[in-house]
């Protein structure tokens, strides 16, 4: 039995929605439109994953690293002693991808970084604006049997993806060819906006998986998973 990463923690359920968590060696996808909730569903899988013990690294196209613990702490995700041991490793990549416009080798130096593959968790939030500008089918082909070379020694890649940054061919390489895939929707509903994580493969789940979790997120409480979802 795959060792499972847990992400639970006590305030939500989103764990235990998802199967009670990522089987080691999982290929994650989720994929939503600008806005969509991608980085806050990474910040909240990288705060449970840390409160249960599992190393992550973050690579992030969003934030600078002031900024990401600015809003962690606006969620009351507080992470600055994860930072501190080593259990977490944020990397923002702001400046890379104004500079991966001029860059054709950028997938090569991604999967050169080391580093960034050491702890059990990785989440690339968001890779698609990370490699938009040097992606091709061989080369997306390249990058994804790299990261299945991670999956065999048991790690955990997570995968952030924008559609439109990517052709649909190269797109659904990376839903084909991963174990979870997850796709957030949103749409308006009053003042509101309605949000859904739709889960459309679940490979090796522990327990039961929620094919459609509704969740909103608020200030100084985090994520939150509607209790029943209105269609």
């Amino acid at each position: 039995m795959a060792k499972i990463n847990v992400f639970e923690i006590p305030r939500d359920d989103l764990n235990a929605k998802l199967g009670g968590g990522f089987p080691a060696g999982s290929l994650v996808v989720i994929e939503g439109g600008s806005g969509g909730g991608k980085s806050s569903i990474s910040q909240r899988l990288s705060f449970g994953l840390n409160e249960n013990d599992v190393s992550v690294t973050l690579v992030s196209t969003q934030m600078t690293t002031k900024g990401f613990i600015n809003q962690m702490y606006s969620l009351d995700y507080p992470i600055a002693p994860f930072l501190l041991n080593g259990l977490l490793l944020y990397i923002p990549v702001i400046p890379l991808v104004q500079a991966a416009k001029s860059r054709s080798d950028f997938i090569e130096r991604l999967m050169a970084a080391e580093e960034l593959f050491e702890k059990n968790v990785i989440i690339i939030d968001t890779l698609s604006s990370l490699i938009k500008y040097s992606v091709n089918i061989e080369k997306s082909l390249e990058l994804i049997s790299f990261f299945k070379k991670l999956n065999g020694m048991g790690k955990v890649i997570i995968l952030t993806i924008e559609s439109n940054q990517l052709s649909e061919e190269i797109a659904s390489m990376f839903r084909s060819s991963c174990d979870v895939y997850i796709t957030l929707k949103s749409k308006p509903l009053g003042s509101e906006v309605k949000r859904t994580i739709l889960v459309n493969k679940f490979t090796g789940a522990k327990g039961p998986v929620g094919q459609m979790i509704g969740f909103r997120i608020e200030p100084r409480v985090g994520l939150v998973v509607e209790i029943a979802s209105v269609s």
